[in-house]
Parts: structure tokens; sequence; C-alpha cells
């Protein structure tokens, strides 16, 4: 049961290094907008082990609602991997994101925003 524990954990690691050079685009209509930027180095989305295990690999993009506290209030698949697990893996993990919030004249405000994760059984670059 440990060297399990410790299996997923260590792939819990790759999967997240494997999505940290992850990119935050601006969503059209938003150019006054500073944009979110994401907090800390910690991405907790986990890769998952089935599809680590049969090689399975792929892109997940994700539109993204970033309260005006930072926090993830929504998030939608926009374009699928083609996997399932991974779509799904990909939306759990972002939910669990943390963001400095959307600045707009000073204030604090809700953004949308686009974050492609990649699911890749290769090192990831450093940033």
């Amino acid at each position: 049961m440990e060297s399990l524990l410790r299996r997923k954990r260590s792939l819990a690691e790759i999967g997240a290094a494997a999505v940290a050079s992850f990119v935050v685009m601006q969503c059209a209509g938003d150019a006054e907008v500073d944009q979110p930027e994401p907090l800390g180095d910690d991405v907790p989305i986990e890769y998952p082990v089935e599809m680590w295990d049969q090689g399975i690999e792929g892109e997940t993009v994700l539109q993204v609602r970033v309260n005006e506290a930072g926090e993830v209030d929504s998030v939608a698949v926009v374009e699928t991997s083609g996997h399932e697990a991974l779509d799904s893996a990909a939306a759990e993990g972002a939910r669990g994101m943390v963001f400095s919030p959307g600045r707009r004249g000073g204030r604090d405000v809700p953004v949308w925003i686009r974050i492609p994760v990649h699911f890749s059984k290769q090192a990831s670059p450093e940033r």
C-alpha cells in the first residue's frame, strides 16, 4: 500500500511538472484588464495514473473564471485532449488554483482566462 501511495505521489509530481508550463492567455475584449497571474509554484493538476501507465499524452485547453478574490469559480473545457480522463483531471486541478485577481482601473475584477494544460511524459523545460 505504501509503495502505491509513493508511486501516486511521484506521478502527481511528474504530472504537475509536465503542466507547470501553462500560459495564461488573455480573452478577447479584456485589453484594458491586468490579467491574473498564478500564485505559487504548485500546480494542483495530477496526471491520471492509468493514462500515465498507458503512455497517453495530450493537451486540454480550459476556460477559467478567476473571481475578484483570485479564486477559480468556473471551469470549462474548450478544447478536449480526446481523453475524458485528461480533460477531467485538468478541470478538477484548475479548480484548486489560486491567482492574483484581474485588475481594471485599480479595482479587482472577475476575468475569464484560457489555460492550456499539457500532459506529457517528457520532462518539462525549466521556467
